[in-house]
């Protein structure tokens, strides 16, 4: 009988063309944390997309001009993945180090205060202030990705992967039902808040300190609950001391001679190799770039249709939108994240076992093509029917069916990400390095697709019928569709050992 020896430099996935084996049950107690942790960032950054098209109105940023509504807020939705982008990494690779745990309470912490903080905020760049600090000073998308790898294996990640968008999803729905629903409640809710003087000054306070409190008591249950998946975390204190010692382990490595110099010099790459997190230069393999590549690719089309959305529903007819209320978006959207968390846990891991890793993700990424063309067909009914009329809607419901597949991608790309790493000590710089093109593409494409929506609603321009930005948008996805032949029809496995 042959014994198979797994270290930390054993692939994180294995072949696909192995023998198939029965998938380890998953560990569901952690699991559960883990999904309840994802949560918190959905639903912070998502509550705001119904009302903050109100909010720009409100603090008279735009002087009136509803053409720039767009414009701000697409400066609104980018600067919290413009800051994130700038710590994103740091966070990672910090939590390689010091443990995942540490780090996340860390940025539970962030999210909590940046979203008390955007409910008070009375002026844009106030908001603007609170929306930065939510960005950097989260970086826990990246660390509970790398958690959720580290406590599943081959058999069992794709499932773990079908479960993730219950928290996205839920994330999805109640973030914009509370954003919808809770914004301006003095004016929606007489009888129960137009006494209060504060919400009626703090118009959008309630709807943010919902996420708010639910992210403080996040930080509460990871503090009792969540178990540390790093082996051997070194603390703060030890790492700042290394730091310091530099200098002199230098000094002594010289005075020891050429020979003991080039003996400890390989003693430790191979020791760092094996059991710690690699330089940042050695994680610059062509896979881990190929699928943050990927990742970034997925991101931007993704981010560019959510950024559009709420705007075309909020912009008036005329002007190319369905000129919809808040709570009507805050509607919409949330029924959006109750059939993406069906569609997810119930069909994906059946879907990406029957076709594989690669081509769902390609066609996932397909799908967003119809997503843009049913932009402009739904204000073209909206404006020879009414926006009453049932095949204006059954138009919506179509956008948002269709807008569901593109979530198989995600999966996909995560498997390519977690594939990628060359040992599981690396696991969390992996993930950071993927999540920092993310953040910087997700930091352009809200401002820059609302952008175009500005400038092709413009009615002194009106570029392309008032329909470039969804022109620009598809030529983008095909971009990703290309980007993605680049990925290997089966994930990496033991023998795709890239040079460093």
């Amino acid at each position: 009988m042959t014994a198979t020896t797994v270290d930390e430099e054993t692939p994180l996935l294995s072949d696909q063309q192995q023998p198939k084996r029965k998938p380890t049950p998953l560990p569901w107690a952690q699991f559960s944390i883990l999904l309840v942790l994802q949560l918190a960032e959905p639903l912070t950054s998502q509550v705001i997309y119904p009302f903050l098209p109100q909010l720009v109105r409100d603090v008279g940023v735009t002087h009136g001009d509803e053409t720039r509504v767009g414009y701000y807020v697409g400066l609104m939705q980018s600067i919290f993945f413009a800051t994130q982008a700038m710590t994103v990494l740091h966070w990672s690779r910090l939590s390689d180090h010091i443990g995942r745990k540490p780090v996340i309470m860390m940025g539970l912490f962030g999210l909590s205060l940046s979203m008390y903080c955007f409910g008070l905020s009375k002026t844009f760049w106030g908001a603007v202030l609170s929306r930065s600090l939510n960005g950097a000073l989260n970086g826990n998308i990246g660390v509970l990705k790398s958690m959720i790898a580290e406590i599943t294996d081959s058999s069992n990640l794709a499932q773990a992967y079908s479960y993730l968008p219950i928290a996205w999803s839920t994330g999805g729905t109640l973030g914009p039902m509370i954003g919808g629903f809770l914004s301006r409640p003095a004016d929606r809710f007489p009888d129960v808040f137009g006494n209060s003087q504060f919400l009626k000054e703090y118009p959008y306070f309630l709807a943010c300190a919902v996420p708010a409190t639910f992210s403080a008591v996040a930080w509460l249950v990871s503090l009792l609950f969540l178990h540390e998946t790093v082996p051997t975390p070194s603390s703060v204190r030890r790492m700042l001391k290394n730091w310091l010692n530099k200098d002199n382990l230098a000094t002594q490595n010289v005075s020891n001679g050429q020979d003991n110099k080039a003996t400890a010099t390989v003693g430790v790459t191979a020791s760092a190799k094996k059991n710690k997190p690699l330089p940042l230069k050695q994680l610059l393999i062509p896979r881990v770039l190929v699928a943050a590549l990927n990742y970034a690719c997925l991101a931007l089309v993704d981010i560019s249709s959510r950024a559009i959305q709420p705007v075309f529903f909020s912009t008036p007819v005329k002007l190319g939108g369905l000129g919809l209320a808040p709570h009507h978006i805050g509607k919409i959207l949330s029924i959006y994240g109750i059939l993406n968390g069906i569609v997810q846990i119930f069909y994906f891991s059946k879907v990406h076992s029957r076709f594989g890793t690669k081509k769902v993700y390609i066609a996932g990424i397909t799908s967003s093509l119809l997503v843009f063309v049913t932009f402009p067909v739904i204000n073209f009914l909206a404006r020879e029917l009414g926006t009453n009329d049932v095949l204006v809607w059954l138009a919506v419901a179509f956008q948002v069916i269709v807008s569901i597949f593109i979530n198989f991608s995600y999966g996909c790309v995560f498997i390519y990400i977690t594939a990628s790493s060359p040992n599981r000590a690396s696991l969390g710089t992996v993930n950071g390095m993927a999540q920092f093109s993310v953040s910087i593409v997700r930091a352009i494409g809200p401002a820059a697709a609302n952008s175009l929506f500005s400038l092709s609603i413009d009615p002194t321009r009106h570029y392309l019928n008032g329909n470039l930005v969804y022109w620009a948008m598809s030529v983008l996805t095909c971009v990703a569709i290309w980007a993605g032949s680049y990925l290997p029809s089966k994930v990496w496995g033991p023998e795709d050992e890239d040079e460093s």
